[in-house]
């Protein structure tokens, strides 16, 4: 029986992991931030995507790409685990940070996310389960329109999105806390699964629409776009549907009467 021969490129990278690991060389770890590059440009442009044009996407892959370097630095490959899922989410979350410190959201949508989130829980808990959009919008006095128009506005700023509130203030993003249990103390792995069996109880609780919208995006990588094509509607409209879910899981992880 003839083996099969590894990738060459397979083998190469794997090879420069094992003497970035053991030596630590700037020129190796420079060879691995070139290899990984792409990952950046991905990253940027499906946190760009639907920003307001004033947000540059070279100004958001040099912010990833310190995200980048951060997760070669810390990465441990004798884990097992595959580093293009650890590095997309330091990515993310370098670019998430700054874009949080430059506070580039206005006011106004940031009112507006306080105000709908806010009826989203206190329908919530009345109804005890996911409230439709004619009964938020009547919540809060607006029509139907106006609120999916606020929705998708507060989606495309990114203040409503899992890996966000899922890391609190642990900094700990939904991809790390999902894919590397090692090295951590009882109590944080104790934590850690509590938080994971609770997130994964709180979208498989979320009506059809609002779970595959969930999964396709955090899980399977998917663009808001692609999802859209999936759904059968506008990119606009998953936007709305993401955010109004986000809202409904904050709520749901956060309340222990949803246990």
């Amino acid at each position: 029986m003839i083996e099969a021969t590894p990738e060459p490129e397979k083998t190469q990278v794997e090879g420069l992991w094992a003497s970035f690991k053991s030596q630590g060389d700037a020129d190796t770890r420079e060879r691995l931030i070139l290899h990984y590059s792409p990952l950046v440009k991905y990253v940027a442009g499906r946190v760009g995507a639907g920003l307001p044009r004033s947000v540059d996407q070279n100004d958001l892959a040099s912010y990833g790409l310190f995200g980048l370097i951060d997760a070669i630095d810390k990465f441990e490959p004798d884990r097992g685990f595959k580093f293009e899922t650890y590095a997309i989410n330091r990515i993310k979350g370098a670019i998430l940070d700054e874009l949080r410190a430059l506070d580039w959201v206005p006011r106004s949508v940031r009112s507006r996310a306080r105000r709908i989130e806010t009826a989203v829980v206190d329908l919530e808990h009345q109804l005890q389960r996911t409230p439709t959009e004619d009964e938020i919008a009547g919540a809060i006095e607006m029509s139907v329109g106006e609120l999916n128009d606020a929705l998708a506005e507060i989606g495309r700023s990114g203040i409503a999105a899992l890996d966000e509130f899922v890391s609190g203030d642990s900094q700990t993003s939904m991809g790390e806390m999902l894919a590397d249990p090692q090295g951590v103390s009882p109590e944080s792995a104790f934590q850690t699964e509590e938080t994971r069996l609770g997130l994964v109880d709180a979208i498989n609780r979320l009506p059809d629409r609002e779970r595959l919208v969930v999964t396709l995006y955090y899980y399977e990588g998917m663009t808001l776009a692609e999802i859209g094509d999936v759904l059968g509607v506008t990119e606009s409209r998953v936007c709305q549907i993401h955010a109004k879910t986000m809202m409904s899981l904050r709520n749901r992880l956060g309340d222990p009467a949803w246990g």
